[in-house]
């Protein structure tokens, strides 16, 4: 069962700061160039703390860690950062558009803390492979300054929204806080301090599956920061607040949960020919291209190509571009045998278009092994499709392929089917504000 608490979340005291100018995006969608506009927006801004700046003259006793909680401590001290009197769960909604389009949608979630289960448990469910050295940093950062700032994305499914109609209720006041961030999100939060509607709401959850949408390192930080305060106190405490984490819990069946693809940028493959690459895939992809120049009708031939890439997912259809004034669609053949051309690839994975990008079009087409996948030595990661496209124009890039989003339904299934997605098939949209919220594992 999904446990989750209220709690007092340590908050940015409004009547010192203004919120809007402290908080920042998750640490690891933080440029170097957004940490320094951070830094110039406030001295109270989060980023000291959620990703502070290495220097050449550290050292074990002064090093970005101590200076993270050095800072918090001075900011709770002066009273920059207040502790809520009340426990609580926190309404969080975030009112956005959809990239690309003009649709607003609004996502509705709440903060609360959760226990921090064991995969093994079957209640806490990831859908990626995590790299050891975020976690490694996460984790030191948790050991010096006990305290959770950004949020995890957990998914559950509640068809009926029962837990969305309380939220909806508490969202009928005046919020506590009022942002817009720089991707033009407005975020929202109301605390629920209702013992009531608190009950209530852990009730509807107590049956509930937790999927991971969002934040892999930093669960898989907390439960290592667990197991050693654990074997530090040489028992179990389950009331320890190291056994729970700070999240933010989103119904599968809401409207406002965005899902946007991560296109693939490919660059330094030996002797690269686009005939070549189409040939070694003429078995298994039928090609269509569409022709894209460089003058005023590049617009109107580009909006074409999405719809058109958009209409083949029905056919597991991905998009390539390698400039050569054409854009290509690679839809799979009806005729393939996906059991020979996959090999030791799950039937669950092989309905997935990004397992057939890596597995088949760059393994087989490129060469370019999973190893080579995993170190990035000849591929990166891009949201935008008009910026993959511009990298292969500029010359930086040889070929970038273009995917549709996976869904929402699909993460899930595929988590709680203990399948895991290849790296960056998933970018939900927006992000969840750090700072927002934060959770004090001291007593």
């Amino acid at each position: 069962m999904a446990e989750i608490f209220p709690f007092r979340a340590y908050r940015y005291n409004a009547a010192r700061v203004e919120p809007a100018k402290v908080l920042t995006q998750p640490y690891d969608k933080i440029t170097p160039a957004m940490a320094e506009k951070y830094a110039a927006a406030s001295p109270y801004n989060l980023i000291p703390i959620e990703k502070g700046k290495s220097l050449p003259s550290d050292t074990p006793a002064e090093n970005v860690y101590t200076r993270a909680a050095k800072k918090l401590a001075e900011w709770i001290q002066a009273g920059v950062i207040v502790q809520d009197a009340a426990p609580s769960l926190y309404a969080y909604f975030q009112e956005y558009t959809v990239p690309g389009t003009s649709e607003r949608r609004v996502r509705k979630g709440f903060i609360a803390v959760g226990r921090i289960e064991d995969y093994s448990a079957g209640v806490v469910f990831r859908h990626e492979q995590t790299l050891s050295g975020p976690k490694a940093d996460r984790l030191e950062l948790l050991r010096h300054t006990q305290t959770h700032t950004g949020q995890l994305f957990m998914l559950y499914s509640d068809p009926a929204a029962r837990v969305d109609t309380l939220l909806d209720a508490a969202a009928g006041t005046k919020p506590d806080v009022v942002i817009r961030d720089e991707y033009e999100v407005v975020h929202r939060l109301w605390p629920i301090t209702d013992s009531q509607t608190i009950e209530t709401i852990r009730r509807e959850m107590a049956d509930k599956k937790l999927v991971i949408a969002d934040g892999h390192h930093r669960y898989e930080t907390a439960l290592a920061y667990r197991d050693e305060r654990r074997a530090q106190a040489g028992f179990v405490d389950p009331d320890a607040p190291y056994e729970k984490v700070m999240m933010t819990l989103f119904n599968t069946a809401g409207k406002g949960l965005t899902i946007l693809p991560t296109h693939r940028i490919v660059a330094n493959v030996p002797n690269f020919s686009m005939e070549g690459f189409r040939a070694a895939l003429s078995d298994a992809f039928d090609v269509t291209s569409y022709p894209f120049g460089n003058g005023a009708e590049r617009t109107e031939i580009f909006a074409q190509f999405r719809t058109e890439l958009a209409r083949g997912q029905a056919r597991r259809a991905i998009g390539a571009y390698a400039g050569g004034g054409a854009f290509y669609i690679f839809v799979l053949k009806n005729s393939a045998n996906l059991d020979a051309l996959l090999p030791g690839v799950s039937p669950a994975q092989r309905q997935l278009d990004v397992v057939l990008l890596h597995r088949l079009i760059l393994e087989r087409g490129l060469k370019i092994t999973q190893d080579a996948v995993k170190t990035e030595k000849n591929i990166t990661y891009e949201r935008e499709m008009d910026t993959a496209i511009a990298e292969v124009d500029s010359g930086r890039a040889q070929i970038c392929f273009l995917l549709n989003p996976v869904s929402v339904e699909t993460v899930a299934e595929m988590a709680m089917g203990g399948e895991v997605l290849p790296q960056k098939s998933t970018d939900f949209f927006p992000k969840l504000m750090s700072g927002m919220t934060m959770y004090r594992l001291i007593s």
